[in-house]
């Protein structure tokens, strides 16, 4: 008999106070915090970081900043990616104890991409009450500007650093049909769109930089238009959400436009007929595979010419 999931429900708290009580558990809330600008954040979240006993925070400074514009005098903790584990137990004990504590990121929702899911986690298996206050999304920000399709997407983050399982990881999403939205560092960002390109095509693309701030910036164009953009610039800073729009049928593909660009890259180089299919492929997002049987089109049609070895 196949074991029955056990569903923990408890009801959302008022927030009425004291959110703090020896005879019950406390609640972990979730809290999201701007992504840029300080007025990003809800009536909602700055009650809960008043009235929680702790906030746990991955960068305390960044966090301070908020409080103080806010008023906010609860204490404060570290939790980031290195130190999660060693002080997982001694919150968990708070919150045992009747004790409820607000988690907060850098910037944004708490959990996504974030070492808070631990926490999250945590809680949850020790049946302790979590609960979402919910505010800024930097993938949600963007998405909802990109102009890409919105009805269905797939929340990436960031992807592998090492080379072999970033293109492992990027190979996996080839056919992924939904609009994809990636987390990346822009010292990172400028290689990751020159492989997806290389890996998926020259898609549509969307890179907002620092949503929200002073310097906020949308990009929208085709990843190799985009590319184009930041590689001229002498740097490239700020937080980065890149947004590259799903896999298309290759039923949609215009194979007359295929031919004729295979047609003038013929006349106009001596290269090998696998550099021409790539940079076809590459530049109008469409698979190598397609690009390949037309090109073998004309190695046939151009047979005795030396332009197709």
């Amino acid at each position: 008999m196949p074991n029955t999931p056990v569903l923990h429900c408890s009801n959302t708290p008022t927030g009425a106070k004291p959110l703090s009580s020896p005879d019950t558990l406390g609640t972990l809330f979730v809290v999201a915090t701007p992504i840029g600008h300080m007025e990003d954040i809800t009536l909602r979240a700055i009650r809960i970081l008043k009235e929680a006993g702790l906030i746990a925070a991955e960068d305390t400074r960044q966090t301070r900043k908020l409080l103080t514009r806010y008023e906010v005098h609860t204490p404060v903790v570290s939790y980031h990616d290195h130190n999660k584990e060693k002080r997982t137990p001694g919150l968990l004990e708070k919150l045992r104890a009747g004790d409820s504590i607000a988690l907060v990121t850098d910037a944004g929702t708490p959990s996504i991409s974030d070492p808070g899911h631990y926490l999250v986690r945590a809680a949850l298996e020790a049946a302790v009450p979590v609960v979402p206050i919910p505010g800024a999304s930097a993938s949600i920000a963007a998405l909802s500007v990109s102009g890409l399709p919105t009805d269905s997407f797939v929340f990436i983050g960031f992807v592998p650093r090492k080379p072999a399982k970033r293109k492992g990881f990027l190979e996996k999403l080839k056919e992924e049909p939904r609009t994809l939205i990636f987390y990346e560092s822009p010292k990172r960002l400028l290689s990751l769109i020159q492989e997806i390109i290389d890996l998926m095509g020259d898609r549509k693309a969307v890179v907002a930089r620092e949503l929200t701030k002073i310097h906020e910036e949308t990009l929208r164009g085709s990843l190799s238009e985009i590319l184009k953009v930041l590689t001229a610039r002498s740097t490239l800073k700020g937080e980065c959400t890149l947004l590259v729009g799903g896999h298309e049928e290759t039923g949609k593909f215009d194979h007359n436009l295929i031919l004729n660009e295979l047609r003038r890259l013929r006349l106009e180089t001596d290269r090998p007929l696998s550099d021409l299919v790539k940079e076809v492929a590459g530049k109008y997002g469409i698979p190598r595979k397609i690009v390949y049987e037309e090109a073998l089109k004309l190695k046939a049609e151009a047979a005795g010419t030396g332009k197709f070895p």
